[in-house]
C-alpha cells in the first residue's frame, strides 16, 4: 500500500475495501449502522441508485472500486476488456447528474487501457491500487477543501447548510461539512442550522448524525424555516456542496438549494458552494445543460413506508435543481477559493491543477 493510502485507515469513510467492497447502508441510519458486502457490479449500482452510498464524491470513489468488483466477478470466458466495458456501462447509468461518477469510469478507462502489458491479475490488481488512491485522495481533496473554506468565516458564525456534505458524501471527512469542521475547530462557528431536506431527510437522518459524533452544536429545522431564519438575522453564511458545478459556475445540487440561495441574495447572507475541482464539468457551459435525475413519486407520497398522502396521488419528484453562478458567493474547492466571474477562476483553477 502507497504512503498516500494509508490516510484511509486514519479517517472515518463509508466505503472500506477489505477483501471486497463494503458500503454504510446510508438509507438504515441513524437508528442502524449497517455495511453491505458489494460482490458483484449489480450489488454496487443498486447501491448508488437507491442511496446507500450518495453524495458526488462518495459515488465516484464507489464507482472506482465498482470497475475492480466487475472485473472480479466476469463470466467464464469473457475477457477483461469486454467485462470493464459491460460494467463502465452499467454503474455509468446509475446517477446521470453526479459527474464524479463519469469522471470516476472514464479515468479509470485510462488506467485500465494502460496496463494491457500485464496479465489479467496485475490488470485487475492495478486498478484496484489506482481505486484506493482516488479514495485516499478524495479524503486529502475534502481537507483541503475545509481549510480552505474555513478562512471565510469569522467568530461565532451561524452557519445554514442543506442536505448532508459530510464523510459520509464523499471518502472521507466532507465538502462542505468539512468546512464546518475545520472551522469549528477554529473556533469561528457557534451553531449550524440543518435543513431536513425533503423528500428523503439527508438533513435529518444524516448530516444531525454527523454532527452530533463530531460535538458541533446545531439545530435541525424544516427547509421551509430558511427564510423566516434569515429575515430574523438568524444566519450569518450558506455553505452547501455541489453535484455537478457547470463550467460557467451555475451549480446542481439537491433539490431545495435554489430556494436557500434566493433567500440568501435577498438576505445578503454570503453563500458558499464547496466541492472539489472533478465536480466542475467543463464539458458542461452551463446548468441548462445538466440533466436532472428525477426519481419515484412514493419517495414524495411516502415516508418510510408510510403514506402522508391521498392513495394514488400524483408527484413529481425531481432530486436535483440548478443555482444560477450569479447568487453563488464562492465556490470552495480544493484548489483554493473561486470567486466571480467563475468562468475565469475556474479556467485559473484547472491550470494550477495541471501545473
Amino acid at each position: 500500500m502507497s504512503d498516500r493510502t494509508t490516510l484511509i485507515d486514519k479517517t472515518f469513510s463509508p466505503i472500506r475495501w477489505d477483501r471486497g467492497l463494503k458500503l454504510l447502508d446510508q438509507t438504515r441510519l441513524p437508528t442502524e449502522e449497517v455495511w453491505l458486502d458489494c460482490d458483484t457490479p449489480e450489488d454496487v449500482a443498486g447501491a448508488i441508485y437507491r442511496l446507500s452510498v450518495r453524495g458526488a464524491p462518495a459515488i465516484g470513489v464507489t464507482a472506482a472500486y465498482g470497475l475492480v468488483v466487475g472485473l472480479e466477478t466476469r463470466k467464464e470466458g469473457q475477457s477483461l476488456d469486454d467485462r470493464f466495458a459491460e460494467v463502465a456501462e452499467h454503474l455509468g447509468e446509475t446517477r446521470p447528474t453526479a459527474v464524479n461518477l463519469r469522471w470516476a469510469i472514464d479515468i479509470g478507462s485510462k488506467v485500465f487501457a494502460q496496463s494491457r502489458e500485464l496479465d489479467d491479475a496485475g490488470r485487475i490488481a492495478s486498478l484496484l491500487e489506482w481505486a484506493k488512491l482516488v479514495h485516499a485522495d478524495d479524503i486529502a481533496s475534502c481537507r483541503r477543501i475545509g481549510d480552505f473554506g474555513a478562512e471565510l468565516f469569522s467568530t461565532d458564525d451561524r452557519v445554514l447548510t442543506h442536505c448532508n456534505t459530510g464523510a459520509l458524501a464523499t471518502g472521507g471527512y466532507g465538502t462542505a461539512l468539512g468546512v464546518v469542521q475545520s472551522a469549528y475547530g477554529q473556533g469561528k462557528i457557534s451553531q449550524v442550522w440543518v435543513d431536513e431536506t425533503r423528500p428523503l431527510l439527508q438533513g435529518a437522518r444524516l448530516t444531525a448524525w454527523e454532527l452530533g459524533r463530531l460535538d458541533i452544536p446545531y439545530k435541525l429545522v424544516t427547509d421551509s424555516s430558511v427564510g423566516s431564519l434569515m429575515s430574523r438575522g438568524l444566519v450569518d453564511r450558506v455553505v452547501l456542496g455541489a453535484d455537478r458545478i457547470a463550467a460557467n459556475g451555475d451549480t446542481a445540487n439537491k433539490i431545495g438549494t435554489y430556494t436557500v440561495a434566493v433567500m440568501a441574495a435577498r438576505h445578503s447572507v454570503p453563500f458558499y458552494v464547496a466541492a472539489p475541482l472533478s465536480t466542475i464539468d467543463l464539458k458542461t457551459p452551463t446548468g441548462n445543460e445538466i440533466p436532472i435525475e428525477e426519481r419515484a413519486e412514493d419517495e414524495v407520497t411516502n415516508v418510510f413506508g408510510a403514506e402522508i398522502a391521498p392513495e394514488n396521488a400524483p408527484a413529481a419528484n425531481f432530486a436535483f435543481d440548478v443555482t444560477p453562478h450569479e447568487l453563488v458567493s464562492a465556490i470552495i474547492t480544493d484548489q483554493g477559493v473561486l470567486e466571480p466571474p467563475f468562468g475565469e477562476s475556474i479556467i485559473q483553477a484547472f491550470a494550477r491543477q495541471g501545473a
